[in-house]
């Protein structure tokens, strides 16, 4: 067993029950062992954390993790190890590897990856479609039976109407959401947002419309079939009209946003120079979109309608990205950068940090309901898994990926002068250190 902990001082931040107030948060044995003030047990090791946000460790619904198939990106090890750097303690890993797992036997051996190499908890994401070619479903049952607590084709949208009804048929019946990645790819074939920006760099685009329709249609087959459909990355200021709107008709819908899209807009492929960058770090799916877009997703967060802040952590190889911007690889690594992102949209008075930190714990684990893996998961009370992060929300941070644990070090943000750094990260109840500065 781990040894007991006192993260001492702290001011303590649990949604779930609504606490915000500076306490002493005892761990033992893996669990949260008690919240108070001026506790002190015999024998804990103690972390100072005056000064500091205590939060639960942060849940993320979109990960990438590349292996098996890809370990040239990234690997369970090195992907799990940035999670925890990032404060992420519980992560759900996407279904986009080679072999893809879209029956028993296929989840099974990644299963027996994650319990060797996984430096966090990892949920699996299963199929909706075999080998995510959207032609037949994948063995739902199968991989309902063996784990996963959704079902994604992410990255590639079930395009067939009559398939994706039928998938939300079973998965309603199986009790496990459709994660989906809402498009239209025939209505573009784009790089980037499609708009003055596009225009400007002589790019395809990929229109908003593209997202807003995939979006209306997928929520009606929900609202045909009783399932629960999860709308993976929201990027729309439209596409969250539609949701809320969805969610007042009394249709179980949830989404998420990540922190690109909540911090960066389709400026970041110009650059911040005179003269275009064609940034292919800045190359993810769905796009970066308009500061419009950007502004309604920032609202909707604070106002309760996005359920949670999911990474989409998608690393790549150095050659995926060193190519011309058309040709290159669609994703942001993520992990190790998204407090700071935050964090820093918190001190601007941007981002609620009550929303925040609700995105980050309990609004995922509802989504999924993943409390039903792990009891007391994403809360901060007696009782819950002794996972924590402490934050020090006043720390500036330069973003530098080379020093980053993930093997993808494809971010816009490198060189980027930000606020908001991860302290410490307790993950069942085993400490780790990330900052010196800490009394230990």
């Amino acid at each position: 067993m781990n040894e007991p902990l006192l993260i001492r001082g702290g001011r303590v931040i649990d949604p779930a029950s609504g606490t915000d107030a500076v306490l002493d948060v005892l761990t033992r044995d893996g669990r949260i062992a008690a919240l108070g003030t001026n506790l002190e047990p015999a024998g804990a090791r103690v972390v100072d954390a005056a000064g500091c946000l205590v939060l639960t460790g942060f849940v993320d619904l979109h990960a990438h993790l590349r292996e098996p198939g890809f370990e040239q990106k990234g690997t369970i090890r090195t992907e799990t190890g940035a999670a925890l750097r990032g404060g992420f303690t519980t992560i759900c890993a996407m279904p986009n590897t080679s072999p893809a797992p879209d029956c028993g036997p296929v989840l099974e051996s990644i299963l027996e990856r994650f319990a060797r190499d996984a430096r966090v908890r990892v949920f699996p994401i299963g199929c909706i479609t075999r080998r995510r070619e959207g032609q037949e479903l994948a063995e739902l049952a199968e991989l309902a039976a063996g784990g996963c607590v959704a079902f994604s084709d992410d990255g590639s949208p079930v395009a067939n109407g009559r398939l994706m009804r039928n998938a939300l048929q079973l998965a309603s019946a199986l009790g496990l959401p459709i994660s989906e990645h809402c498009d239209t790819p025939e209505l573009h074939h784009g790089a980037m947002n499609e708009g003055a920006v596009s225009e400007r760099l002589g790019l395809p685009g990929q229109p908003a419309a593209a997202e807003v329709a995939a979006i209306a249609r997928n929520i009606e087959l929900a609202a045909a079939t009783g399932a629960r459909l999860h709308i993976a990355h929201v990027t729309t200021a439209r596409g969250i009209e539609i949701i809320a709107d969805a969610r007042q008709r009394g249709i179980p819908v949830t989404c998420e946003v990540t922190p690109s899209h909540l911090f960066l807009t389709e400026e970041a492929v110009f650059g911040e120079g005179p003269e275009p960058a064609y940034d292919t770090n800045a190359k993810i799916n769905p796009p970066l979109r308009t500061e419009q877009d950007r502004r309604a997703l920032v609202a909707a967060l604070n106002a309760g309608i996005i359920d949670a802040i999911a990474t989409d952590h998608a690393p790549h190889a150095v050659e995926d990205k060193l190519v011309e911007f058309e040709d290159a690889a669609f994703g942001i690594s993520c992990f190790e950068s998204a407090v700071a992102t935050l964090w820093t949209q918190v001190a601007r008075g941007e981002l609620d940090l009550h929303a925040v930190a609700r995105a980050l714990t309990i609004g995922p684990v509802a989504a999924f309901e993943l409390n039903r893996r792990v009891p007391g998961l994403g809360r901060l009370q007696p009782g819950s898994p002794a996972d924590l992060v402490v934050i020090d929300p006043a720390a500036p941070v330069t973003i530098d990926p080379a020093r980053w644990a993930s093997k993808g070090k494809n971010t816009p943000l490198a060189g980027r002068s930000l606020t908001g750094r991860v302290r410490a990260v307790v993950a069942g109840g085993a400490l780790t250190l990330l900052e010196e500065e800490l009394h230990v």
